[in-house]
C-alpha cells in the first residue's frame, strides 16, 4: 500500500524537522517521537522512508553491504572484486514488540545444517535494516533483552549473533525511529540515552487545523495513490533536497564559536556524558546543510538543543521532559559573551586598545548579545538561572547521602510530615493531613515471589522465572520453540537404527527438544498501603512516602506493572490502578491524604478485588502484594480473615513493618503470618550497600 506521505502531514514540524535531519546526517543517532495516541506519528516514520536516498548494494548478498566499502567481515563474504552492483530502494524494517531474540538477530539456516551439515545463519532484522531505517512502535513495551541488542547495535553498529553453535558479526547501521505513549510507560534509560534527538507531539486544538488533518485523512483512505499523486511534487522536492544536503553535509564547518555554544549549552544543562554534545553539534551541522549554508551558527545551535537535549535532561523516570527556554538562552548568550571576550583579549588584529579606557566604556564596542552591560552575566557564567532545571550543587546536595528509610524519619521535623487543610463536612475543627513531598529516594532490596513461575511469565527483571528468554539450563519435549543441538543430540544414537544413509540425519518428531531458559519475569506489583491516622501521628508519612516512592522506581526499572491503593477513615481507595506507567502513582504521593482510622480488612479486600480482575485480564502475569502498614486496625472488622483468604489463593505477599519505638506490638507479623507472606522492618528496607554508604557518610561528617 502506498505511504501516507510526509509533506502531507499537516503541522508536526519538529517532528518533520527531526525526521528530515537525521535523514541527512544518520549519525545524528535516530528520533523518539512521544505523544499521545493518533497524532500521526507511525504516518510521518513511515512517509520519511520514501524520501530516504537509494542506495548501492553488492548483488546477492544479504547483509546489503556497499560495493564502495565492502564489510570484510560479511557473513555471505568474501565478495570478489568485480561483484556486480544493484541499486534499491533503502529499506523500513519494522521491529515488533514481540519478536523474539531469532528474529531480531537471526538463527540458523536448518534447511542447510540439515541438508549440508552447513552451519550458516538466515539474517534477521537487524541485518535487513542495515544502512536503512528500522521502525519500533510503542518502543517503550519493547522486551528487556531486545533492547540489550539494540544498545549494542546502535553503539557499535555491528551486531554479534553468538547462539546454537554460530559465531558471526555482521555491520548493523540504521537510522533508529521509535514512538511511543507516555502513559504506557517510560522508557529504559540506557535506551533513552541512544535516541539522538527527541519531539513530544499532541494533536491541534485548533478546529481548523483539526478539519485539514480529517479532510486529507479521509482523502487518502479513499484512494492512496491517487493522493500521493497528488503530492508528488511536493515529495520529489523534499527528497532532491535531502539529497543535497547530504551532498553538502561534509562541507559544512563547525567554528569555534559555535562549538563553544554547544559545550556550554551541554555543560549549563548538566547532562550526563558527553554523547549530548556529540548529538548537538552533528544537528547543528545538519540543520546547516538542510538550510543550504555551509557555516553553523548560534541559532542552528540553539534549534538543535531543543531537539537533542529534552530527553537527556530528565535526572529521574518521574520527571517530565523538557527544556527550559530561558535557561538556553542565557546559556547560549553567556557562551557567546565569553567566546567574544576571549577573541578581544587574543586578537593580533587592530589597534591596541587604550589601556586607560574601561572596555564597558567603550563607543565603538557592539552591545553583548546577552544584554544588560557587563554586570548582567558575569555572575550567572556557566549555568541557567533558578528557573531552569536543578543545578549540580543542588541535586548533589540531596543525593550525595544516602538515606535509609529511618534516617529519613528522625531527620524530618514534625511540621514536614504532611500539611493540613479543612475538610468541609467534617466539621470545624477537624482537618485533613497531606502526606507531603516525599524524600530523596534510595535503593531498595528486590523484593520477589520466592518460586519459581512458569514459561509463560511477563519479561522483566523482579521474580525467578522459566522464560522464553534467558540463559538455557536444559532442553525438554515439552519445551516451546527449538533446540536445535538438543535435537540432534537425541537423533543422533538412533541413526543405524533407522537406516540413514549419505549425509544429513534422519529425524523423527520424537526427537524435538526446546530449550529451557532461565530468566525473570516482570510481576503485577500491587501496593496497599497505610494512609491512617496512627501512621501520620507519628510522622512516619514521609518515611512511608519515601519507601514507596523508592519500590515505584524500582518496579519502574524492573519492567513490572504497578498499583497502589491506600486505606484511611473508613474504606479503601485505588489511587492507581494497575499500569506500566507509574508517574501517577509517584505524583500522587505528595497529595496522598491521610488521617482517620485503620480499615486494614478493608484494604485488603480491596486488594484481592484488584487482584481478581487483573488475573482475568492478565492472566501470565503474577501479583505481588506489599502491605505498608504497622498493623494496626481500630475500623472494620478483624483484618486477619481476608488475609487468610488471600493466602488461600497463594498470593505472594510481603508486609513492610511501619511501627517504631520502644514497645512494639507486633501487628505486622501476626498480619505477614495469616497471609502466608514475610515481614520486612522499613528500616531494613533498603538495600545493603545504601545502609553501608549512609552509615560511611555519617562517620565522615563526624570526623
Amino acid at each position: 500500500m502506498t505511504a501516507y506521505p510526509l509533506s502531507a502531514v499537516v503541522g508536526m514540524d519538529d517532528l518533520r524537522l527531526a525526521l528530515v535531519l537525521n535523514a541527512v546526517s544518520p549519525a545524528i543517532g535516530g528520533v523518539l517521537v512521544r505523544g499521545e495516541k493518533g497524532t500521526a506519528k507511525s504516518t510521518a516514520v513511515r512517509g520519511l522512508a520514501a524520501l530516504l536516498p537509494p542506495v548501492n548494494v553488492v548483488t546477492g548478498c544479504r547483509f546489503s553491504c556497499d560495493p564502495a566499502a565492502v564489510d570484510p567481515d560479511c557473513p555471505d563474504g568474501p565478495h570478489p572484486p568485480e561483484a556486480r552492483p544493484s541499486t534499491r530502494a533503502a529499506r523500513l524494517v519494522e521491529l515488533p514488540v514481540g519478536a523474539s531474540e531469532d528474529r531480531v538477530t537471526g538463527a540458523i539456516d536448518l534447511d542447510r545444517a540439515l541438508a549440508e551439515g552447513v552451519t550458516s545463519l538466515r539474517p534477521g532484522l537487524l541485518a535487513a535494516a542495515h544502512r536503512g531505517l528500522l521502525y519500533v512502535d510503542e518502543v517503550n513495551l519493547l522486551h528487556d533483552h531486545l533492547v540489550d541488542l539494540l544498545l549494542d547495535a546502535a553503539a557499535l553498529g555491528v551486531a554479534h549473533v553468538e547462539r546454537d553453535g554460530v559465531s558471526v558479526r555482521h555491520a548493523a547501521r540504521f537510522l533508529l525511529v521509535g514512538t511511543m505513549n507516555p502513559e504506557e510507560g517510560e522508557l529504559r534509560p540506557q535506551l533513552l540515552d541512544r535516541f539522538g534527538l527527541t519531539v513530544e507531539v499532541a494533536a491541534s486544538r485548533q478546529p481548523p487545523v483539526r478539519a485539514e488533518v480529517v479532510r486529507r485523512r479521509l482523502a487518502y483512505d479513499a484512494d492512496p495513490d491517487a493522493f500521493a499523486a497528488r503530492w508528488a511534487v511536493q515529495e520529489t522536492v523534499l527528497a532532491a533536497r535531502i539529497a543535497t544536503a547530504r551532498d553538502r553535509l561534509p562541507a559544512v564547518e563547525l567554528p569555534d564559536s559555535a562549538l563553544r555554544q554547544v559545550t556550554a549549552v551541554c555543560a549549563a544543562f548538566d547532562v550526563d556524558g558527553m554523547r549530548a554534545d556529540v548529538v548537538v553539534a552533528r544537528t547543528a551541522i545538519a540543520l546547516a546543510a538542510w538550510e543550504g549554508r555551509e557555516t553553523v551558527d548560534a541559532d542552528d545551535v540553539r534549534r538543535a538543543a531543543r531537539l537533542a537535549l529534552p530527553h537527556r535532561c530528565r535526572r529521574g523516570p518521574f520527571d517530565a521532559p523538557g527544556l527550559d527556554e530561558d535557561a538556553l538562552t542565557k546559556a547560549l548568550d553567556d557562551a557567546l559573551d565569553e567566546a567574544a571576550h576571549e577573541h578581544a583579549e587574543e586578537s593580533p588584529t587592530g589597534p591596541d586598545p587604550d589601556p586607560d579606557m574601561d572596555p564597558d566604556m567603550d563607543p565603538d564596542r557592539p552591545p553583548s548579545p546577552g544584554g544588560g552591560g557587563g554586570g548582567g552575566g558575569g555572575g550567572g557564567r556557566g549555568g541557567p538561572t533558578s528557573s531552569g532545571p536543578e543545578t549540580t550543587a543542588e541535586r548533589t546536595a540531596e543525593s550525595d547521602v544516602v538515606p535509609s528509610p529511618r534516617s529519613a524519619e528522625h531527620d524530618a521535623p514534625e511540621q514536614d510530615a504532611g500539611e493540613y487543610r479543612a475538610t468541609a463536612g467534617q466539621g470545624q475543627g477537624r482537618q485533613e493531613r497531606r502526606a507531603g513531598t516525599p524524600g530523596p529516594s534510595f535503593r531498595p532490596r528486590r523484593l520477589e515471589i520466592p518460586d519459581t513461575g512458569t514459561p509463560l511469565g511477563a519479561p522483566g527483571r523482579r521474580s525467578r522465572a522459566r522464560t522464553s528468554h534467558g540463559a538455557v539450563v536444559t532442553s525438554s519435549p515439552d519445551a516451546p520453540g527449538l533446540h536445535l543441538l538438543a535435537t540432534l543430540r537425541a537423533a543422533a544414537p538412533w541413526q543405524h537404527a533407522r537406516g540413514r544413509v549419505g549425509p544429513g540425519l534422519a529425524l523423527r518428531p520424537t526427537d524435538r527438544r526446546g530449550a529451557v531458559r532461565a530468566g525473570r519475569e516482570g510481576n503485577l506489583v500491587l501496593f496497599l498501603v497505610d494512609a491512617s491516622g496512627s501512621m501520620a501521628a507519628r510522622a512516619r508519612m514521609r518515611t512511608v512516602t519515601t519507601a514507596v516512592l523508592s519500590l515505584l522506581l524500582d518496579a519502574y526499572q524492573r519492567r513490572d506493572r504497578v498499583g497502589m491503593i491506600t486505606f484511611r477513615g473508613s474504606g479503601a481507595d485505588l489511587v492507581l490502578p494497575p499500569t506500566s506507567s507509574v508517574e501517577v502513582g509517584a505524583a500522587r504521593l505528595a497529595s496522598l491524604p491521610t488521617g482517620g482510622r485503620t480499615p486494614l480488612a478493608a484494604g485488603l479486600t480491596r486488594a484481592g478485588e484488584v487482584l481478581a480482575a487483573e488475573r482475568r485480564r492478565d492472566p501470565d502475569r503474577r501479583p505481588l502484594l506489599i502491605v505498608v502498614t504497622d498493623g494496626r486496625a481500630t475500623a472494620g472488622p478483624d483484618p486477619l480473615t481476608p488475609a487468610r483468604a488471600l493466602a488461600r489463593r497463594g498470593l505472594a505477599s510481603i508486609v513492610v513493618d511501619c511501627e517504631s519505638g520502644y514497645v512494639r506490638l507486633g501487628l505486622a507479623d501476626r498480619l505477614a503470618t495469616a497471609l502466608g507472606g514475610t515481614t520486612i522492618p522499613i528500616d531494613a528496607l533498603a538495600a545493603a550497600t545504601n545502609r553501608a554508604t549512609s552509615r560511611t557518610t555519617s562517620r565522615r561528617r563526624a570526623a
